[in-house]
């Protein structure tokens, strides 16, 4: 295998081949201006494998420039796998690679569309913020090396069984396509998105005041309130406005108020709906991320502990439903969807080896399946329980239910209980291929001290017992959620390298707007979890959906073999994207 290191040098780049044996070959300099043609030369006539400090800071200038590689090592998302990976041990170069704390910052801010307001996230938040310039890590030439080198010697001494080389080529191939999927941008109709909102909100008002509809609705709240001035934009104020109208709730979550009767709580509902629309994906953000017929998010891959993305502006992971009319495709392109039925339970049982899951999701619905074996009365129930059994459900419908999947599907629960016994003990669990949950943090580590000493209170011991059932559920679904985002890169991965080898179509069938990679190619356009859209010419559309459905069995076998687990795609070809 033959490895090209990219960094910085002065004013200007250095390209350095890496042999299979690590023997290092002389630097190459490169002007600015001169890097994306080097690059396309390389390519070319030796199809490298990139090794680079930070994919969207390198990769997102060659994408614009016309250049596009085929793979990647990504310095930075490798070294957050690495370093937390039980896989890799204890030894002198799991310790010289962790030692590099350089190497733990955040992604660099690419040229992007404005981001979202930096907030902190959490374990599983969807939207994380990209740390503005002159953060993020390393990209002189001789930190790049020295870190390549760290790394592989990290992975040489990793357990054999381990999947790391695959996680590895998994995520730096996600990390190209997250690039390319800002630069190709979704084609987005802003007439229709402007209507939708029209027709939810009322005409678009003038900056800084309220739609219509709002302001109507708004008005019905306050009249069942009693409260002519009530904020309705303000939780910790409307919440004494709702206790003193004689609602008693501890929030103003939707959960909490629909457990209230009140002619109050409907109209603040649909108004809290019309906030959160007007808010997320109303005008202001239809002028700020819709350009040229095209919608491009920042796409952040490994931005979730589990390996899942997230995005750091233009919550591509959070377009509601009632917009999807707006994503359209180009005139003589068609859009390719497919999202995968039921992921996270089929990787379970594909991971446990059950194959009386398998065969519940053998050419049907998996929760139907789940109804057919007899363990659960109906669908909404199998649903609730299987949730139930992932999450770590201990009451309400799923907490009820778990226990009759046990008895019908013992090597699927025993495979996330073990985890959440690991987990609540303080250990870590890994995924798959071997992405590992992070260790306990102090405060964890504190409770659990405190509560082991001689004479703790009753409180100390009930906070640990609190701190330990919640490590328990995270690593229970850490397994599965990170597992199946690994499925999910492979079939990126594959999709990417399949549509690449179809033809491109003449000039002028083009969809311009898609930037001069992407123009003449079927291309990835969309991305979430489960789910893919493809833009692609209209007389390629067969082609290009048999290379979806082609790639997702390719990802179950990558991942599991010969498993009997299935893996179906709700597949639709059409101009618009929203689903039946």
């Amino acid at each position: 295998m033959r490895w090209c290191v990219v960094g910085r040098r002065g004013d200007g780049w250095s390209l350095v081949d890496v042999g299979a044996d690590g023997a290092v070959g002389t630097a190459l300099p490169v002007g600015d201006a001169d890097l994306p043609s080097a690059i396309a030369d390389r390519e070319r006539t030796r199809a490298p494998r990139w090794v680079w400090c930070d994919t969207p800071h390198v990769y997102a200038p060659l994408l614009g420039a016309g250049v596009r590689v085929a793979r990647c090592h990504d310095l930075r998302l490798v070294h957050q796998i690495l370093r937390h990976a039980a896989a890799v041990g204890a030894g002198p170069a799991a310790s010289a690679l962790r030692s590099a704390a350089e190497w733990n910052a955040p992604p660099r801010a690419a040229p992007a569309p404005p981001a979202a307001t930096p907030g902190a996230p959490t374990l599983f938040d969807d939207e994380v913020a990209a740390a503005p310039e002159p953060g993020g890590v390393p990209e002189s030439i001789d930190a790049a090396l020295a870190e390549f080198e760290r790394q592989r010697a990290a992975l040489a001494a990793a357990q054999p069984s381990s999947g790391l080389a695959r996680l590895i080529a998994a995520e730096s191939a996600g990390a190209l396509v997250a690039a390319e999927l800002t630069a190709a941008g979704l084609p987005w109709d802003a007439d229709e998105h402007d209507r939708i909102l029209a027709a939810a909100l009322g005409p678009r008002p003038p900056l800084g005041v309220k739609p219509e509809r709002m302001q109507q609705i708004g008005a019905d709240v306050r009249r069942h309130l009693d409260a002519p001035d009530a904020p309705l934009d303000s939780p910790p104020r409307l919440l004494r406005v709702l206790r003193a109208a004689g609602i008693e709730v501890a929030s103003t979550s939707r959960w909490e108020l629909r457990e209230h009767e009140h002619p109050a709580i409907a109209p603040l509902l649909e108004y809290k709906k019309l906030s959160r629309l007007l808010t997320a994906n109303g005008w202001t953000w239809l002028d700020d991320w819709v350009h040229d017929g095209r919608y491009r998010p920042v796409y952040v891959p490994g931005g979730v502990v589990t390996g899942r993305w997230a995005s750091s502006g233009g919550g591509a992971l959070q377009i509601p439903r009632m917009l999807r009319p707006a994503i359209r495709a180009d005139p003589g392109w068609v859009l390719v969807s497919a999202d995968v039925a039921q992921l996270e339970p089929r990787v379970l049982a594909a991971m446990a080896g059950d194959r009386a899951m398998a065969a519940a999701g053998s050419g049907k619905d998996l929760y139907a399946g789940i109804v057919e074996s007899g363990a659960v009365a109906t669908r909404e129930e199998a649903k609730y329980a299987v949730l139930g059994a992932m999450y770590g459900a201990t009451s309400g419908e799923g907490g009820r239910l778990v226990p009759r999947l046990r008895r019908a599907f013992p090597a699927a629960m025993r495979l996330v209980d073990d985890a959440a016994e690991r987990g609540a003990a303080g250990g870590t669990v890994s995924t798959w291929l071997g992405r590992s949950s992070p260790a306990p943090d102090a405060e964890w580590n504190a409770a659990q001290a405190a509560a082991s000493l001689p004479g703790a209170s009753a409180r100390d011991e009930a906070l640990a017992r609190r701190l330990a059932r919640e490590r328990g559920r995270f690593t229970r679904n850490f397994v599965v959620q990170g597992t199946a985002a690994e499925w999910a890169l492979c079939w990126l991965a594959e999709l990417r390298t399949r549509l690449a080898g179809l033809d491109p179509v003449p000039a002028d069938r083009a969809a311009r707007a898609s930037g001069p990679v992407f123009a003449r190619r079927p291309h990835l356009a969309f991305f979430l979890h489960d789910e893919v859209i493809v833009h692609a010419p209209l007389a390629q559309a067969d082609a290009v959906s048999s290379a979806v459905e082609e790639s997702a069995r390719a990802a179950g076998r990558l991942l599991f073999g010969s498993t009997p687990v299935e893996f179906p795609l709700d597949l639709r070809a059409s101009e618009r994207a929203e689903k039946s």
